[in-house]
């Protein structure tokens, strides 16, 4: 039966959407920050195989559409025998896209430091993982955070992929309102807008994070 658009009554259901959606985008990017900086190291480590592993990772994902992951692990695991919740499946596979996407990132951070500070660190006679953590990362966090915030907003835009497999974020909520009132324009015009209020803020931060790093290498 179709109904009028409640703003009483369905806003907040789309607002409840976006929490979700939130969440998702923390879990994608908290695993794939853990996974994402081992990636990275091992681009940047001097074995061939090392470095040749996490390419061939990176190049994999990085090839695969972000919906076709989620199919592989919420039809795959169901093919299995075991039918993970949406959020499993979900999380799963936006973390894998994420770590591919997040250690590129990083590891052009990394290579981007000064030949003059990997030498100076290596005359110091550390381990390779203590120039790493000592010398060479705080130095690549600084260049590396704008990226990285920037790709925060692709992750909270990417979780509207999720809608497919029937996980209930800001997109599905959207979907979910405009069969039962049929006012697409009203319903995605609100769903729009949430979107941009989510995201606007990172996007600004990630802007004047880039303006702040030139300055600081034009005034050093």
């Amino acid at each position: 039966m179709i109904r009028e658009f409640s703003f009483s009554a369905d806003f907040p259901f789309l607002i409840k959407g976006a929490g979700w959606t939130i969440m998702l985008s923390l879990i994608t990017f908290l695993g794939g920050s853990i996974i994402g900086l081992p990636v990275a190291m091992l681009r940047t480590a001097r074995p061939l195989v090392l470095k040749g592993i996490a390419l061939l990772y990176i190049q994999i994902i990085q090839g695969i559409p972000v919906l076709l992951l989620l199919f592989l692990f919420y039809f795959g695991l169901s093919a299995l025998g075991y039918r993970p919740p949406a959020l499993i499946s979900v999380s799963l596979g936006l973390i894998l896209y994420a770590c591919a996407f997040l250690a590129d990132i990083w590891r052009g951070a990394i290579q981007s430091i000064p030949a003059t500070q990997w030498e100076a660190a290596e005359s110091l006679a550390l381990t390779p993982l203590q120039r790493m953590f000592y010398v060479i990362i705080p130095q690549a966090v600084r260049r590396a955070i704008p990226p990285t915030v920037g790709f925060m907003v692709q992750i909270v835009k990417s979780t509207s992929i999720a809608s497919i497999i029937g996980y209930v974020e800001l997109a599905r909520a959207g979907q979910l309102v405009n069969d039962s009132t049929y006012q697409p324009l009203l319903v995605f015009v609100y769903v729009a807008a949430i979107y941009f209020v989510m995201v606007f803020p990172l996007s600004a931060w990630s802007r004047l994070l880039e303006r702040k790093l030139h300055a600081g290498r034009a005034n050093p």
